[in-house]
C-alpha cells in the first residue's frame, strides 16, 4: 500500500459505516460526522485520520488516527499520516498539532518517525487521569532550516 491508496472524504459525503466501527474499536466511542472545519482521510476499510483545519492560522490538529487491528504493523499508519501531512501542507496548513496518551508508545514512535516533536504535556487530560503528550510538526520551519 502507498500514499496513492489514501483518499480524502468529500466534504458532502456521508461518513462510511466502517469508519464508525473502527472509531469504536480504537477509541471506545465514535464521533459524529465531520464538522465543517474537519477533514477525513481514508485507506478504505482499513484506516482513517480525522483533522481539524484552521486555514486562517495555517494550522491543523490531528483529532484521531486509527488502523484496523488486523492491519497494524504494516506501515499503514505512517502512509496515512504522511499523505495527510503532504495534503495539508499543500493547502498552506503547515503548523500541525496533536495530543496522544503518554502510554501509547507505538503512536509516539510513529509521530517521531514522521517528523513530529514533543512540545508539552497536559496532565490528567484523559477521563481516566492519564496525561497527554503534545506534539507539533511545522513544515515551514523545516524547509527554511529553522
Amino acid at each position: 500500500m502507498t500514499e496513492d491508496d489514501v483518499q480524502r472524504l468529500a466534504a458532502d459525503a456521508p461518513l462510511p459505516d466502517w469508519v464508525t466501527r473502527l472509531d469504536r474499536t480504537a477509541f471506545g466511542s465514535a464521533w459524529k460526522a465531520p464538522a465543517e472545519h474537519e477533514a477525513l482521510w481514508l485507506v478504505p476499510q482499513v484506516a482513517f485520520a480525522r483533522w481539524a483545519r484552521i486555514p486562517a492560522a495555517g494550522e491543523a490538529e490531528l483529532l484521531r488516527i486509527a488502523v484496523d487491528p488486523a492491519h497494524r504493523g504494516h506501515g499503514l499508519g505512517r502512509i496515512l499520516l504522511e499523505a495527510c501531512q503532504r495534503d495539508l501542507e499543500a493547502e498552506g496548513l503547515v503548523h500541525l498539532y496533536l495530543e496522544v496518551r503518554v502510554s501509547n508508545a507505538a503512536a509516539i514512535r510513529l509521530y517521531g518517525a514522521c517528523g513530529w516533536e514533543r512540545c508539552g504535556l497536559r496532565p490528567g487530560y484523559y477521563q481516566d487521569g492519564e496525561d497527554a503528550a503534545l506534539f507539533q510538526r511545522s513544515g515551514a520551519m523545516r524547509r527554511s532550516g529553522a
